[in-house]
């Protein structure tokens, strides 16, 4: 199959949200030579292409084997989140069917008296979260914090750490680990 060289630079370029004129100008080419190749009235040479890839940047390898659509979902419902829960809390997973994932993104759900389970957690990797909606008590290692709406928190995983919902009120947390860890 023959790649559309023109198509892909301009579907690339798009891409980068750049003008024509933007990305002959960072290249160091004149408009006309980019506005040629996308419209296939010119074939580049690879010196000539390697030159405006430089300006993305990308090199050749990529430009000619990239997938220009997406293999695996991208959006979700909320219909597609797999909800993990244990009662007083949920945990809805985004993305939970894509393969290879090197990030687990949660949006947490926190009833009243509900949190991450009574032993503490520990596992490889970095987590961070924002609270969006009301308040969560978090513990790692001997430190305590409660963080409200708007508060945020950026963990090594590996050291010991607790959820737990102490208000009156549903807390909701999105955050996002790596490497996820399911």
């Amino acid at each position: 199959m023959a790649i559309d060289i023109g198509e892909r630079l301009k579907t690339i370029r798009k891409m980068h949200n750049l003008s024509q004129r933007e990305l002959s100008r960072r290249a160091g080419v004149t408009n006309s030579t980019i506005s040629l190749i996308e419209q296939n009235r010119v074939s580049p040479s690879i010196d000539s292409l390697k030159k405006v890839l430089a300006a993305l940047p990308m090199s050749l390898i990529d430009f000619f084997t990239m997938d220009m659509k997406p293999k695996q979902d991208s959006f979700f419902s909320r219909e597609d989140l797999v909800e993990l829960s244990d009662g007083g809390s949920s945990l809805l997973l985004v993305g939970a069917t894509r393969r290879n994932r090197k990030l687990r993104v949660l949006h947490e759900i926190y009833a009243p008296g509900s949190g991450s389970g009574e032993n503490m957690i520990s596992h490889e990797g970095e987590e961070s979260g924002v609270v969006i909606k009301g308040t969560i008590q978090i513990t790692l290692g001997t430190e305590v914090r409660d963080l409200k709406e708007g508060e945020a928190y950026y963990i090594d995983s590996l050291m010991p750490h607790s959820f737990r919902n102490v208000s009156d009120e549903e807390c909701q947390i999105v955050s996002a680990a790596t490497p996820p860890n399911f």
